[in-house]
């Protein structure tokens, strides 16, 4: 019906406003003249060509419409623009995530428009034509599935078009992977290699995503968690502390902060302390069950389901074992307070300095002789009068402060009943014997000699081997003679700081 408006009325444009134009009524004798024809042959000449159109359609120019052949143009233009725009939707629609897809190119109304690269649509890197993976000159893969014929026939599934693929998926990789940059270059992956790069990749997440978590509610190097942190903020608001300066030593099973000392009711606070932070991680505590679950003073409460309550005690044999070695003589850090698994201890040092270990300590032939004699006593006191066992003694767990060996990390030490006690015992005396006969000291004892001076037993042998073995049958008469008595054979009564309680 538009085309008779048009002859009628003159001119209709869907999109805009409407124009007319009068048509005059004439005579046929007009109509048969030869300038009417000659004016309405000029008329047809001038209609625009399908380009320019085009180029009209997608500039938005507005052009004029007069005739009716560029007026259809326009409108068969717009009415395949929208058709390929719903074409590509249902497309879209119709494969989903699907890995086989299905192409609607062969219904598409393809015009010149397209190729100018303007579109209201984003299409996938295989659709584009600017792909920067692909080679100079690559095999377009026809949308049948394969193109050539007979022996030289390529399919979709060509190890190069593939390789090119897999290059650029692996944008689609987690923004942490490092994928590199291959722009500009001809790039083939193999579907092994980057299905195991996709694998490798999912598994770094999970893997990242555990170390998070795990970080949260676990200490690490020089860090603590929530709920320590928690625990050290209350000291310095409850005036035990003035401030946490930071981090001084770092171990296996613990964190060692340096603090300034503020007060306390009962107990008196040194201007230097150290707050020892056991971690809350086990894993380097799994081994090392056999220095607690055997001991007699905390056999009713070990418990191996509960990692924290393992931690807390660790923390507080530490503090009993110190409280002995001080009423003993022995130089030691002096416990402040405890509070779950922070152990608050006087600071061997001066103004932030730590005392240095005896293994880093550059002492002379007299030091050292010196150090030698003052460790077998505190040996045999350790033994002796403060019944226990140090059983990771060694020169890196002893400091030299004010011209005499002082002892630190005594978590681990054990009672002589231990079951285990006299081989812990005899690891000690070769620790010590080795290091001191290593240093120069000519009076210094074998581990053999060492061992019954500090135990006040007369075993003998002439290897390692079968000290042991005589070692492990003492151990076996000790822990049956436990056994049957049923308590401990050793009475040894310790007082010690306080225990600060906290329901948190």
């Amino acid at each position: 019906t538009w085309y008779i408006d048009v002859f009628a009325k003159g001119k209709i444009i869907p999109w805009g406003a409407t124009t007319t134009k009068v048509v005059c009524p004439c005579s046929f004798t007009d109509v048969m003249s030869e300038q009417l024809a000659k004016q309405l042959d000029d008329e047809s000449h001038s209609f625009p060509d399908f380009s320019n159109v085009s180029a009209a359609l997608d500039a938005g120019e507005e052009r004029e419409t007069d005739s009716d052949l560029m007026l259809a143009q326009m409108l068969q233009m717009q009415f395949d623009k929208e058709f390929d725009t719903q074409l590509r939707t249902e497309e879209r629609k119709f494969n989903g995530d699907s890995k086989l897809s299905i192409s609607f190119e062969n219904y598409r109304m393809v015009h010149p428009y397209e190729a100018s690269g303007s579109s209201e649509d984003e299409v996938d890197w295989q659709d584009s034509c600017d792909d920067p993976y692909k080679a100079d000159k690559p095999t377009i893969t026809p949308r049948r599935g394969f193109t050539g014929k007979g022996k030289n026939i390529t399919t979709k599934h060509d190890e190069v078009v593939c390789g090119r693929k897999n290059t650029a998926r692996m944008d689609n990789f987690a923004p942490e992977i490092n994928v590199g940059d291959g722009l500009g270059m001809d790039l083939k992956l193999s579907n092994q290699v980057y299905n195991s790069l996709k694998q490798h990749c999912y598994s770094e997440q999970r893997r990242s995503a555990r170390l998070h978590e795990k970080k949260e509610h676990s200490t690490a190097e020089q860090a603590v968690d929530p709920r320590t942190r928690l625990l050290m903020y209350k000291m310095v608001n409850a005036g035990i502390l003035e401030n946490i300066n930071g981090c001084i030593s770092t171990g296996k099973e613990s964190v060692v902060f340096h603090a300034n000392g503020g007060s306390m009711e009962n107990n008196a606070v040194p201007d230097e302390c150290v707050l020892k932070v056991f971690k809350t991680t086990l894993n380097e505590f799994k081994n090392r069950d056999k220095y607690i679950k055997d001991d007699y003073r905390f056999i009713d409460r070990f418990s191996k389901l509960n990692p924290r309550t393992i931690i807390r005690l660790w923390a507080e044999k530490e503090m009993h074992n110190l409280a002995r070695m001080k009423k003993a003589g022995i130089p030691c850090p002096e416990v402040v307070v405890l509070k779950k698994h922070i152990l608050v201890m006087s600071f061997i040092g001066k103004d932030h300095v730590p005392a240095p270990k005896l293994k880093e300590a550059m002492l002379g032939s007299e030091d050292m002789k010196r150090a030698y004699y003052q460790v077998v006593h505190m040996m045999q006191q350790l033994y002796q009068e403060c019944n226990l066992v140090h059983a990771d003694l060694s020169e890196y767990n002893m400091l030299w402060h004010e011209g005499k060996v002082w002892l630190i990390d005594v978590s681990q030490s054990i009672e002589p009943n231990h079951p285990h006690s006299h081989e812990f015992l005899f690891r000690d005396c070769r620790n010590v014997a080795t290091f001191f006969q290593k240093g120069g000291v000519s009076e210094a004892m074998n581990m053999y000699e060492l061992f019954n001076v500090v135990s006040g037993l007369q075993l003998s042998g002439d290897s390692e081997a079968e000290f042991l073995a005589q070692i492990e049958a003492l151990e076996k008469m000790n822990e049956d003679h436990v056994q049957r008595r049923g308590k401990k054979m050793y009475n040894f009564s310790d007082g010690g700081p306080p225990l600060l309680h906290d329901d948190d």
